[in-house]
């Protein structure tokens, strides 16, 4: 504490600040408060205080056009002592910029957590085109299960696929997620305790849900119109979850994937691992009645929580003119005769090729039996006491500038890196999300092809049993966490940072505010029960 209390008094001497009560307000400024506070919420009919921004689950939606500028003012009033009670938000998919690294939201990496009656002010400055569909949430441990997610949309005014849909607004975003009775400490005790991670009790579809056994909580409705095509948005804010989703008798056209447009690729059944995102176009071409959109979904042994009965997990897709009331066909997971979405099928709809790699990194993911600890070439990454950002503002260069358990590999500015995992030999796809950037798929762990013509580049994409291969350019130099968006594997060490430019001018570029120097002495300085 007392290098951590040095070194930020140190920086704060070292860099310009701006004026205390100056009015800095950019262009295009869309500004947002999310009151982080506790709330009684009942998603699936069974009553719990959660962790809610500005109370409701999911979140307020947050809506933007390309080139804004988001400034999320956050003001912490966490209270309940079931969970935890500091935070600190991410803006799952949105690029960052070097010098605004420091608004980035990784605890530990990026920034220090945001403690009780505390607030502070996300920059967020839409760079390089950015569109798409994202999410926020918490990235404090496993907060989020607790229900601090919500939608975060990028309209684009030129479209480049606008003329394959007719509507795309505030109500066509599909936000489907797990929902979990008991709250994230007893749970990741548990965990910890038993090396099980824990099951949901239920899918929730646009906030609502059903668990087995249940009151009969209303389906949402997506209510269309005969003869028109709509986008909607689907984001799987699971902490856990794999939803697979399709609409009885329709078909999906998939137009987006993590923010990438995509050339248009028809399927009627999407799998969709925790921290995906898709656009998909589905026209109300059949007769006006109601149609089951189903979200069945799998995480973990299901015998482990009677509650959970994922056939629940679903919504009603209602044409103008149907009577409101249920779909008269059964409940069912999906099509018969599924057209599934193969990843490796999906091209960008401005193809470029993936550039000769410069650095090549071998990781090797594994579970120590029967504990909660995940490793990645053996090292089980523990989130250190100094964030690694203040580590490298302080001088940090060399990956011996960095504990071992930091699992920090430091990188070459300007270059390409290509990462190879090895083949997963557990029984599950690992959602790997990188901050602050995105990647191109050059083998998906759907296909042996390996493209490096026109791959697709997102921001998630699941590393399995076939093995997969991403590469990324380091034209943003910073620390980004790359882990698993299975929250209790990233909880239990299935992380990594990835450290670029720390040798060079880029450090100098970063100018953080007074507000996140005085974050990590605030932090350290509550009691662990506060934190």
């Amino acid at each position: 504490m007392q290098l951590l209390l040095l070194t930020t008094a140190i920086l704060a001497l070292l860099r310009p600040h701006p004026a205390i009560g100056a009015a800095i307000r950019p262009r295009n400024l869309k500004e947002i408060t999310l009151d982080i506070v506790n709330a009684n919420v009942a998603p699936d009919g069974f009553e719990r205080s959660a962790v809610t921004a500005n109370g409701t689950y999911p979140g307020p939606l947050i809506t933007l056009t390309k080139g804004d500028f988001l400034r999320v003012t956050m003001h912490n009033r966490l209270t309940d002592p079931t969970m935890r009670r500091s935070t600190s938000l991410n803006f799952d998919g949105i690029f960052f910029s070097t010098q605004n690294s420091f608004h980035e939201g990784t605890p530990f990496v990026t920034t220090c957590p945001i403690g009780p009656n505390a607030s502070f002010v996300y920059d967020v400055p839409l760079i390089e085109g950015q569109t798409g569909t994202f999410w926020y949430h918490s990235q404090l441990s496993v907060q989020y299960v607790d229900g601090l997610r919500g939608a975060l949309i990028v309209y684009d005014p030129e479209d480049p696929s606008a003329h394959l849909y007719d509507v795309d607004d505030v109500n066509t975003i599909w936000q489907i997620g797990d929902w979990w009775h008991n709250s994230s400490i007893p749970l990741l005790a548990g965990y910890v305790a038993t090396g099980i991670v824990p099951v949901s009790d239920s899918g929730t579809f646009n906030g609502v849900g059903r668990f087995q056994g249940g009151p009969e909580v209303p389906f949402f409705v997506q209510n269309v119109e005969a003869g028109k095509r709509y986008r909607f948005r689907i984001i799987n804010q699971s902490a856990r979850n794999v939803f697979t989703m399709s609409v009885d008798n329709h078909n999906l056209t998939i137009i987006e994937a993590d923010g990438t447009t995509t050339v248009p690729h028809t399927v009627n059944q999407i799998i969709m691992l925790a921290g995906q995102r898709y656009s998909v176009v589905l026209e109300a071409n059949q007769p006006v009645a109601n149609y089951w959109i189903n979200a069945p979904f799998v995480g973990g042994n299901p015998a482990v929580n009677p509650n959970q009965n994922a056939t629940l997990s679903r919504a009603i897709l209602r044409y103008a003119g149907a009577p409101a009331a249920d779909p008269v066909t059964p409940m069912t997971l999906g099509p018969v005769n599924a057209n599934e979405l193969i990843e490796a099928d999906l091209r960008p709809l401005a193809a470029q090729a993936a550039p000769t790699p410069d650095v090549n990194i071998s990781l090797t993911l594994f579970v120590t039996p029967g504990k909660a600890q995940w490793n990645i070439n053996n090292v089980s990454y523990l989130s250190p006491v100094v964030p690694t950002l203040v580590k490298v503002l302080d001088g940090a260069t060399r990956a011996a500038d960095f504990n071992v358990t930091e699992n920090t590999f430091i990188l070459p500015v300007n270059s390409v890196i290509e990462v190879d995992f090895a083949p997963n030999i557990d029984d599950e796809a690992h959602p790997f999300h990188m901050h602050g950037n995105n990647f191109f798929v050059v083998k998906s762990n759907s296909s042996d092809l390996v493209n490096t013509v026109n791959p697709l580049r997102r921001d998630v994409t699941g590393v399995g049993a076939a093995g997969v291969i991403v590469r990324f350019i380091t034209n943003r130099p910073g620390t980004w966490f790359f882990h698993c968006h299975i929250f209790w594997h990233m909880q239990a060490g299935l992380a990594t940072v990835m450290a670029s430019g720390l040798d060079g001018t880029d450090r100098a570029d970063i100018h953080p505010n007074r507000a996140w120097e005085n974050l990590c002495p605030a932090y350290d300085a509550l009691p662990a029960d506060l934190q």
